[in-house]
C-alpha cells in the first residue's frame, strides 16, 4: 500500500513538474510571438519623422493589425483550422510569418502599402494567440484560470516590449522592428521544437463551421462573450494610446542619462503590472469564482477609466498610479473570459471557440482604437479614455447576470 502510494505520489509531482514547465515555455513563446503587435506604435514619432505619417496614420497601421488579427480568427474559425492543424505547428508557421512581415515596416514607405502589412502581420498573429490558449487548455483541467492567466500575463509583457525595445533604443527605430521579429522567430521555434501536446488534448474534429455559432445561441457562452466584448472595447485602446498620453504629459524626458527614454519606460512599466495581475486574478478565480474575479477587475479598470485623463497634469505621481492600476486591471479579467470560454465550450471545439471570440473581440478594438485620438483631438484625453468605461460597465452587468445562472456552477469547478 505504501509502495503504491508513493508511485502515484512520484508520478503526480512528474506530472506537475511537466505542467509547470509546459506554462513557462507556453507564456515565453507567446510573449516573444506577440512582439510585434505594437512595433509600430512603440516608434510612431519616428515613423512621422522617416516617413512622413501623421497620428491618424499611425493609429490606422493599428487598426490594420486589429482588423488582420479579426480576417485571421474568421478564417480559422469557419474553417476549424485550430482544431483541425496541431495547435503547436500552427502558431509556429503564423509566428515565423509574422515576423518576417513586421520586418517590411523598415524598407516601406507608402502608407498603404504600410497599412497592408500590418493588416497581415495581424491575421499571421491569429494563429499565435488563440492555439497558445488551446495548448495550455490540453495540459490543465483544474486551475486552467491560472495557466491562462500566465500565459496571458507573458502576452502582455509582449505586447508592451517594443516600448521597452524602444526605451533603450531611442535614437534607433529600426532596432525595435528588427528585435521583436526575431522574438517572433523564436517564438515560435520555442513552441513547436520545446513544448509537448498535453494529456487533456482532444482528438482533431470534424470540419463543422455552426460550431461556433453557439456562442450567440448558448446562453452561458452568449453572457460570456458580452463581458468579453466589454473589456476588449476598453483594453487594446488603452494599450494603443497609453504610450501617446504618458509622452503628452510627460513628454520626452531621459530617465537614465540621455539613453533611456522615461515616457517609454514607464508604458512598459504599464503593460508590466499587468503581466504579474493577469495570473494572479486566475489564482483569486479558482478560489472565488470566474464571474467575481472578472467583475472586479473590469470595475476597478473601468473607473481607472473614467478618471485618469481628467486628473491635473501638475498631480504626475497621482497620474502614474492610477496608469498603472490601471493596467494591471485591464488584463486581469482577460485570461478568465477566455478560460470560462473553455469550460462552458465542447471539449473538441474549444480551438474554435476561443478563436471565435478573440475575432470579434478584436473586431471591436478597432471602433475604440480609432475614436479615442478623434476625441483627444476634440475634447481632451478625459473624454477620450472615458468613452472606454462603457465596455466595463456592459461587461460587469453580463458577469453578474451570468454568475446566478445555472451554466456558473461549470465554472471555476462550481465556484461560477
Amino acid at each position: 500500500m505504501t509502495q503504491n502510494t508513493t508511485t502515484v505520489s512520484s508520478i503526480e509531482r512528474s506530472a506537475a513538474r511537466a505542467r509547470l514547465k509546459t506554462v513557462l515555455l507556453v507564456s515565453l513563446a507567446s510573449l516573444f510571438g506577440l512582439s510585434v503587435w505594437f512595433s509600430t506604435n512603440a516608434i510612431s514619432s519616428a515613423l512621422e519623422v522617416e516617413k512622413s505619417l501623421g497620428e491618424q496614420d499611425v493609429a490606422w497601421l493599428t487598426i490594420a493589425v486589429q482588423l488582420g488579427f479579426v480576417f485571421g480568427t474568421l478564417v480559422i474559425a469557419f474553417t476549424n483550422l485550430a482544431d483541425l492543424l496541431n495547435a503547436r505547428r500552427l502558431f509556429m508557421l503564423s509566428a515565423i510569418s509574422a515576423g518576417l512581415l513586421n520586418l517590411l515596416i523598415i524598407p516601406l514607405d507608402s502608407l498603404p502599402l504600410l497599412i497592408l502589412v500590418r493588416f497581415g502581420t495581424g491575421a499571421a498573429l491569429a494563429g499565435v494567440y488563440p492555439p497558445a490558449m488551446k495548448v495550455l487548455s490540453g495540459w490543465y483541467n483544474r486551475n486552467r484560470g491560472f495557466a491562462l492567466g500566465m500565459m496571458v500575463g507573458a502576452l502582455t509583457v509582449g505586447s508592451g516590449s517594443p516600448h521597452l525595445l524602444r526605451s533603450v533604443f531611442v535614437g534607433n527605430w529600426q532596432a525595435v522592428i528588427l528585435g521583436s521579429s526575431f522574438l517572433a522567430f523564436a517564438g515560435g521555434l520555442i513552441m513547436l521544437l520545446l513544448v509537448k501536446d498535453g494529456p487533456y488534448e482532444v482528438p482533431a474534429a470534424k470540419f463543422r463551421p455552426s460550431s461556433m455559432l453557439k456562442l450567440f445561441t448558448e446562453r452561458g457562452l452568449r453572457l460570456t462573450l458580452v463581458g468579453y466584448l466589454g473589456h476588449m472595447w476598453e483594453l487594446y485602446a488603452m494599450w494603443a494610446w497609453i504610450g501617446a498620453f504618458m509622452t503628452y504629459i510627460i513628454g520626452t524626458r531621459p530617465l537614465v542619462g540621455d539613453s533611456v527614454d522615461l515616457a517609454s519606460g514607464l508604458t512598459f512599466g504599464v503593460f508590466f503590472v499587468g503581466a504579474v495581475a493577469s495570473p494572479l486574478a486566475g489564482v483569486l478565480a479558482e478560489r472565488w469564482g470566474r464571474t467575481v474575479v472578472t467583475s472586479m477587475a473590469i470595475v476597478l479598470s473601468g473607473s481607472m477609466a473614467l478618471i485618469i485623463g481628467f486628473l491635473p497634469y501638475e498631480l504626475l505621481p497621482l497620474i502614474l498610479v492610477a496608469a498603472m492600476i490601471w493596467g494591471a486591471t485591464v488584463i486581469a479579467d482577460s485570461a478568465q473570459f477566455s478560460t470560462a470560454i473553455t469550460e462552458l465550450a465542447e471539449p473538441e471545439y474549444r480551438g474554435t471557440m476561443l478563436t471565435f471570440q478573440t475575432g470579434l473581440g478584436f473586431l471591436l478594438t478597432a471602433a475604440s482604437i480609432w475614436l479615442v485620438p478623434v476625441l483627444q483631438d476634440a475634447t481632451g484625453w478625459g473624454v477620450a479614455f472615458a468613452v472606454l468605461a462603457i465596455g466595463p460597465v456592459i461587461g460587469t452587468l453580463a458577469m453578474l447576470r451570468l454568475r446566478v445562472l445555472p451554466e456558473a456552477r461549470r465554472l471555476a469547478g462550481g465556484k461560477g
